[in-house]
């Protein structure tokens, strides 16, 4: 079983004294990637164009100059041979962190994650684990051709012997990253490409780690809970600001940060808190993750509901092209809209014990 030859202390903000810089989440993707390779040694990288190019989005951009052709690794294009080599290395012991330029790309080497970076440590009954961190920007917004902007991450997630995770800030993007590359096991990590470069923010120059499976508190509140992840989670906190000055409707953002596993106790503490939940993702609606987190509230909380749960999220669709790709994605209207909706909805209880006979 593969250890990690160091240890970082998990930070949950950045410390008073600590040397920070001010990055964008694409930078802290870099940063990330070059503190893990200048700790272990046994950390490689490796994907199409990412050596002396840096990368089609300029995610590994300089480390190649930094560390050479050993550790930062121009491969064919070839997404099978590029998961498969991974695979290999880790199985060797070292701990590879292959890049897919597009997480559309992936679909070739689906086999290789299915078959067998996901099921090493069952095959070998815990003899062998997989520390691969499975790269990949993902998601619309950037009006990109077919194949560039889907979000599958309900493919993954759907996968036992995979962690799933998606950050939303700069500073989570390193962190959560960092933890990643730690993990004995395989963890795809999709970055949202549309908030590469909207923002800055505070980022601690050492290394730290975010725990994998934990969810973030965006926005405390008492009325809706909404949960999100990744590039949405700008317009869900920004709906929330506006809804709670126009309509005084107090929404408590929740940001998953990890789909797998999920952090189903946050996810219940919100949610039992206000009674009432809308969730948000730009994926299909149908058996994506807003589903999976209805079903919990449901299995959890039923008592303690409102409303219906409502979920606000892309189409059963292929992502259209640039001139709909607006139409197809949630956005601020569609997040308020449904969060009045659930708070104008109530469920008629019947008079009888254990809410047995509910309707609505």
């Amino acid at each position: 079983m593969s250890e990690t030859k160091y240890d970082l202390d998990n930070e949950p903000e950045p410390a008073a004294d600590a040397t920070t810089q001010q990055l964008t989440l694409v930078q802290a993707v870099r940063d990330g990637l070059d503190t893990a390779l200048e700790l272990d040694d046994d950390v490689v990288v490796l994907g199409q164009d990412i050596g002396k190019n840096g990368g089609v989005l300029s995610a590994t951009d300089g480390l190649w100059e930094q560390y050479g052709d050993d550790r930062i690794i121009d491969t064919p294009l070839a997404e099978s041979g590029i998961i498969g080599s991974a695979v290999g290395m880790a199985a060797m012991g070292m701990r590879p962190v292959p890049e897919m330029q597009f997480s559309g790309f992936t679909y070739p080497g689906y086999d290789q994650i299915i078959s067998h970076m996901s099921r090493f440590r069952t095959r070998t009954r815990g003899q062998i684990t997989l520390p691969i961190t499975l790269r990949t920007p993902y998601g619309g917004g950037i009006r990109a051709p077919e194949h560039h902007s889907d979000s599958k991450e309900a493919f993954y997630a759907h996968e036992a012997g995979l962690k799933v995770v998606i950050p939303s800030t700069p500073y989570d993007t390193k962190g959560l990253l960092l933890s990643a590359i730690q993990d004995p096991d395989p963890v795809v990590f999709m970055e949202p490409k549309r908030v590469y470069r909207a923002c800055r923010e505070t980022v601690p120059e050492s290394g730290y780690t975010i725990p994998l499976g934990e969810a973030a508190i965006r926005r405390e509140g008492d009325d809706v809970a909404v949960f999100s992840y990744g590039a949405i989670c700008q317009p869900v906190i920004r709906a929330a600001e506006t809804l709670s000055e126009e309509a005084d409707i107090d929404c408590e953002v929740v940001d998953l940060r990890t789909v797998s596993p999920l952090d189903r106790e946050t996810i219940v503490d919100s949610f039992e808190k206000c009674g009432r939940a809308v969730v948000v993702h730009e994926a299909p609606r149908s058996v994506g993750l807003g589903g999976e987190i209805a079903a919990t509230i449901q299995e959890h909380s039923f008592v303690q509901q409102k409303a219906p749960v409502e979920r606000v999220t892309g189409f059963d669709t292929p992502v259209p092209l640039s001139a709909l790709e607006d139409f197809y994605l949630p956005n601020e209207v569609r997040i308020r809209e449904a969060v009045r909706e659930v708070v104008q909805a109530s469920w008629q209880h019947d008079e009888c014990h254990n809410c047995r006979g509910v309707r609505f």
